[in-house]
């Protein structure tokens, strides 16, 4: 389980005094804790599964990746050092990401899977590769790749 490791990850880093590390694991318990009090009205009162902790990675590796590119264009290389720092951490806990051939293929064994077969399916197709790569693949490029297929 992923709060598992996170925890473990805590303890470790405490232990070695390895100050970014500790940061940024709480800063993602931090972002899990938030995700955990938003679903208690939706009636998950045991906090969200692995797959929405994923999901969260993700974005988190994607707000960073955006501050990248905007402290690159600031000439900021403090701060791109930083953040790229911040991703490498969230990395490791993310599954290994999907090849692009790998994501390809996926993406149209779900398209055969649901019958797809035009632009107004994208929504489920999307939905049904969140909910099996959750974590495992870009949804950024794969959403690019679900419109060649579909178009």
């Amino acid at each position: 389980m992923i709060r598992d490791d996170l925890k473990k990850a805590l303890v470790e880093a405490l232990k070695t005094k390895n100050e970014k590390k500790t940061a940024t694991i709480r800063l993602i318990n931090a972002a899990i804790k938030d995700k955990d009090i938003e679903a208690r009205p939706k009636g998950i009162t045991d906090g969200i599964d692995d797959s929405a902790i994923l999901s969260l990675l993700q974005s988190m590796v994607k707000q960073r990746k955006e501050s990248i590119e905007m402290y690159k264009q600031g000439n900021r290389e403090d701060l791109v050092a930083a953040e790229q720092a911040e991703i490498d951490i969230i990395n490791e806990f993310l599954p290994q990401q999907m090849s692009e051939a790998d994501t390809k293929a996926a993406i149209e064994s779900i398209i055969k899977e649901l019958n797809a077969s035009s632009i107004k399916d994208m929504g489920k197709v999307m939905g049904a590769l969140k909910t099996k790569y959750a974590g495992q693949m870009d949804m950024g490029s794969a959403s690019g790749i679900i419109k060649g297929l579909l178009a």
